[in-house]
Formats: structure tokens, sequence, C-alpha cells
């Protein structure tokens, strides 16, 4: 995972948003991680992953 200062972040969003889209990228501030950059595609995988098998949104079965 790439690591970017906040103000490197902020004077090169451009260049931000072009790594995010191939790998997630955290942005510090002061030396400590503050928030994590990621592709749309990657945080749909992770939310997807996270949702259980018996959610709603999973269960296409029949109601009983």
């Amino acid at each position: 995972m790439k690591t970017m200062s906040a103000r490197d972040a902020k004077n090169g969003f451009g260049l931000l948003i072009d790594t995010a889209r191939a790998e997630p990228v955290t942005v510090e501030k002061h030396g400590r991680g503050v928030v994590v950059v990621m592709s749309v595609e990657e945080y749909e995988r992770l939310k997807a992953a996270q949702q259980p098998a018996s959610s709603p949104e999973h269960n296409t079965g029949p109601k009983a």
C-alpha cells in the first residue's frame, strides 16, 4: 500500500486518484495515517466481503 502526505495529496490530487485506482493509498497527516483512498471497485469488493451470507441483500430464496 502506498503512502502520501496530506500536503502531497492536496497538491497532487490527480496523482492521488491515479494511484488509488491501482492500489489503496494511505494519506498521512503529521506522520499518522488518517484516511485510505481506494478505487470504487476495491471498496465494493471489501463491502461485499463484509456482508453476512444471511443478510437481506444476499437472500434471494423464497420467503417462508
